[in-house]
């Protein structure tokens, strides 16, 4: 299986404790109905630095934020990272469960992220800019 990390799993992420519970806990539960982006998030949780919320940077992509990524053809997007329920692609909501989403959580200003589209092609993004999320919703 091919990792949303691509040929970099040694890069680290960083992850709010309350994200990577929340988050580990939804992988966990996918692990029947969707094995291959279960296990996907899985990975990123287990390679993530886990620190205190309060204490993460704020260029640091959690559940939440607005990311400004540059695509290979120098085209530039902005995406809010957000839980299934909440995706909806025409407002530029992506769901941490897609093959993009899980790649992005935990990245940094400046990092490029890789990842296999559920078709197998492999894309990339690197990251311009992250906008910290509003405490609210994802800090229940």
């Amino acid at each position: 299986m091919q990792h949303a990390t691509g040929p970099r799993p040694s890069s680290r992420i960083l992850i709010s404790d309350t994200d990577h519970d929340r988050l580990t806990g939804l992988a966990r539960a996918l692990l029947d109905r969707a094995p291959e982006t279960a296990e996907e998030l899985l990975f990123e949780m287990d390679r993530a630095v886990v620190t205190d919320a309060a204490a993460m940077p704020a260029d640091v992509v959690r559940m939440g934020s607005i990311v400004t990524v540059r695509g290979e053809g120098g085209e530039t997007q902005r995406i809010m990272l957000v839980y299934p329920g909440e995706a909806d692609i025409a407002e530029n909501r992506i769901s941490v469960l897609t093959p993009m989403g899980t790649a992005l959580i935990g990245a940094s200003a400046g990092q490029a992220v890789c990842w296999s589209s559920r078709g197998g092609r492999e894309l990339s993004v690197t990251v311009e800019a992250v906008d910290t999320p509003a405490s609210g919703p994802q800090r229940r």
